[in-house]
């Protein structure tokens, strides 16, 4: 028997503006490409040449069969220079969520999904004083030009990712390394940001939906027996998965990060959903070595399923069961959830038809014990340029040629649309893919060498 989902479950894809648009060349992310800071060497270029041509992937997500479509716009297309407004790109985007409604696709839009503005970059960004204000008037502006064909809004996509990599690891701009006080100082700066966008869109729309994307991963200790690999992951997993979501939850970050955060209890409470980004699991072990990553080396071992690798290191272990984790966690905020993100860098398409299916088995498990879970949505439409991966890692359930701008849908995005069209999971889906453990996994999961 077919295991049914919800009336009204959405079933969707995500994308990001950079990543599709082409042609981005005044945010902080055209100048980081511009210095030659992506590891592949790659240039966004045209991307997926959206912005010419954003409706012929929507007719590919209409042919799968998708209800949703999460989009982010483009920061810096809207406000070149401060105080500066294009009336056409905003025009441009209108086209873009009337032709999803059109095709019976809802929309879902972003307001910050890592890119910004140059002379907001320059101006420091979020840390600087008065950052909150500033996205506060562009959000709402975009909603005051925009609420009337999207109603679910979010502000920000991974806070924590934009944090740990762009002041810690120093592999997303402004490309700092070891600062993790800057780090814990940008996510408040967010948290506030975020709380005021929350505020002034549901002044603007009373029926607003608003919420965030929150990178979760799951982290487990090397040696579970160790005690010094089980207190750095407990710290990893404190200040890159609870702090956002602390503040939310409760306005404070945990001790002693409160000695350093100030007040933020205007931030609990500020939000209508919690959307969950959740791809993988890594392993946590103590290194003496490394004191700018808090001693904490987090790696993927060999033998566990996983996607094609990128440039420097592995993706991640492809981990179905992260979404339970991820899911019991943010229940506790008692809102609505939406796994905004979830997927794999897989070329060949061997290993994301097994994630989907076990994926959405797990979902429908959850579904089943309570909890609220309101749509699920793939990463991501058609291979796009991937952040600091380039062109290296494809994510999409649709192939693309970014020179010849070539679609070819894959056969996971065939498997996808049949489970969105039927809004099930088919026991043969289920038996195709049973569940694989990390020691009883099928050999096509596991790379045998970097790809």
């Amino acid at each position: 028997m077919c295991s049914r989902f919800p009336a009204g479950f959405l079933w969707g894809v995500s994308t990001a503006a950079h990543q599709v648009e082409g042609g981005n060349e005044n945010n902080q992310w055209a100048a980081w490409e511009q210095a030659g800071r992506i590891k592949s060497g790659d240039r966004s270029g045209k991307a997926c040449d959206w912005w010419n041509h954003a409706e012929r992937d929507f007719d590919l997500a209409q042919e799968i069969g998708v209800n949703a479509l999460r989009l982010s716009v483009e920061w810096s297309r809207i406000e070149p220079r401060e105080g500066e407004y294009d009336w056409q790109a905003l025009r441009r985007y209108r086209q873009m969520l009337e032709g999803l409604h059109q095709r019976g696709i809802q929309p879902m839009l972003c307001l910050h999904h890592f890119t910004h503005p140059l002379w907001f970059e320059e101006r420091g960004a979020f840390l600087r004083r008065g950052a909150g204000e500033r996205f506060e008037h562009f959000a709402r502006l975009v909603v005051s030009e925009l609420g009337d064909v999207c109603q679910h809004w979010v502000t920000f996509n991974e806070p924590n990712v934009y944090a740990t990599l762009g002041y810690v690891l120093g592999e997303f701009p402004p490309g700092k390394r070891g600062r993790i006080l800057e780090a814990v100082a940008l996510v408040n700066a967010l948290a506030r940001a975020h709380t005021r966008a929350y505020h002034a869109i549901h002044a603007i729309q009373k029926q607003a939906e608003v919420g965030w994307a929150h990178n979760f991963v799951v982290f487990q200790p090397a040696n579970p027996r160790s005690l010094l690999d089980r207190r750095v992951t407990r710290l990893v997993n404190e200040l890159f998965n609870e702090s956002f979501l602390r503040l939310i939850e409760q306005g404070k970050l945990a001790f002693p990060l409160t000695l350093v955060s100030g007040d933020l209890t205007e931030v609990k409470g500020a939000c209508d959903f919690v959307g969950l980004n959740v791809y993988s699991r890594f392993h946590v072990a103590f290194d003496a070595g490394i004191a700018a990553q808090m001693f904490a080396r987090v790696f993927v071992p060999p033998h566990v399923p996983q996607g094609d690798h990128g440039v420097e290191q592995p993706y991640g272990e492809a981990y179905p069961a992260a979404v339970r984790v991820a899911v019991e966690r943010v229940a506790r905020l008692g809102k609505p959830i939406y796994v905004l993100e979830n997927g794999v860098p897989d070329a060949e398409d061997r290993i994301r038809p097994w994630l989907i299916v076990n994926v959405v088995q797990e979902l429908d498990r959850l579904l089943r014990s309570g909890q609220d879970i309101r749509g699920y949505f793939h990463w991501t439409l058609t291979d796009n340029f991937e952040w600091s991966e380039g062109w290296k890692l494809r994510f999409g359930l649709v192939a693309l040629d970014p020179e010849t701008q070539q679609r070819t849908m894959r056969n996971s995005g065939r498997l996808f649309g049949a489970i969105a069209r039927g809004n099930c999971i088919s026991p043969e889906m289920i038996r195709q893919y049973l569940p694989a453990g990390v020691d009883s996994a099928p050999k096509s999961l596991i790379p045998s060498e970097p790809s």
